[in-house]
């Protein structure tokens, strides 16, 4: 198997997030190689290149960042290698044109994709709890454009905020998921809203560039994110972020579990169908932080992926991959 990882190689969400799918790979005794493409579509593209070009592989597994799937299904087309789309499937509007998978690139097996939509909404119910019914002020911070996680979760927050009249969203920007872009926006823009208090965040580098930014103005505002660094759990554990989801680093180990059934005559559809949601993203409190932190610091996290394997567990009816048993 190879994954085209879309993040940089050195960019600590994507940098774990292929840890466990290699820590997936072991308990399944398949082999994964990672490719890394550095935020950079032509990168990406060439990557598969490379993998069409080699020797290759019985599973290629691709994200839709910045809307490259379609694309990497198109060079794939006259190809025996089967495709999987993680973390982030076509859009709508994309399968209009491309069609879904199964359909027109029958080589296209399906899609694993985390609960974006509700985690968005999640943090931003808990973040509006903390005005305690006054009226409040809010700025978020989204990922880059083309990035239909950065969508989903936005699409969570504005379900959330429709619901509560009573706090306006000031402003929605792109942060491009990095510390620093957030920080520079943060610095501009919170002198203009002196009674701003709730900060949406749809990862944890973006919050702490407005924390920094927030800090060196003296100011004390309540933050939501979602990730899984030790630096974000830390922060929630100190409460210096009120609201935090996780979960969804294991959805790479969850999808080789899913092709690793597949390569055996289990198709993976049969179970919760071909393009299936994990609902991974909780909201994630003090001490679930902390029991977190510690399981995540260790070398060996304690989670055997072949527990949510059909072909170990062939009673199963649907997949369900949990961080459960780290929260124990």
């Amino acid at each position: 198997m190879v994954f085209l990882n879309p993040g940089y190689s050195d960019e600590p969400f994507w940098v774990a997030y292929s840890r466990y799918m290699q820590d997936a790979a072991g308990d399944l005794g398949v082999e994964l190689r990672v490719l890394y493409g550095q935020r950079d579509n032509a990168r990406i593209l060439d990557n598969a290149h490379q993998v069409l070009a080699g020797k290759r592989p019985d599973y290629l597994i691709f994200v839709n960042e910045q809307f490259t799937g379609p694309e990497i299904l198109r060079l794939f087309e006259d190809s025996e290698v089967r495709l999987f789309a993680l973390h982030s499937t076509l859009t709508p509007e994309q399968q209009a044109l491309a069609g879904g998978s199964r359909e027109r690139y029958r080589h296209w097996l399906g899609s694993l994709v985390p609960n974006d939509e509700e985690a968005g909404y999640l943090m931003a119910r808990a973040l509006i709890a903390l005005a305690d019914g006054k009226p409040a002020e809010m700025l978020a911070f989204t990922g880059i454009k083309q990035t239909p996680s950065a969508t989903l979760r936005v699409a969570g927050l504005e379900r959330a905020l429709a619901e509560a009249p009573h706090v306006r969203l000031q402003q929605m920007l792109y942060g491009e998921w990095r510390q620093q872009r957030a920080y520079e926006q943060a610095q501009a823009l919170l002198p203009r809203y002196p009674n701003l208090n709730l900060v949406w965040a749809a990862n944890d580098e973006m919050a702490f560039g407005v924390m920094q930014a927030a800090e060196e103005q003296g100011r004390r505002l309540h933050y939501a994110a979602l990730n899984n660094s030790h630096r974000v759990l830390q922060a929630r554990i100190e409460r210096r972020i009120e609201v935090l989801a996780s979960g969804h680093f294991i959805l790479g180990g969850c999808a080789l579990v899913m092709l690793y059934d597949h390569s055996r005559g289990l198709d993976f559809a049969e179970r919760g169908g071909k393009d299936q949601v994990a609902s991974l993203l909780r909201l994630i409190d003090d001490k679930d932080a902390e029991r977190l932190l510690t399981r995540l610091d260790q070398d060996d996290i304690g989670l055997d992926f072949r527990t949510f394997s059909a072909t170990h567990r062939p009673q199963m009816s649907r997949y369900a991959c949990s961080i459960d048993s780290l929260l124990r």
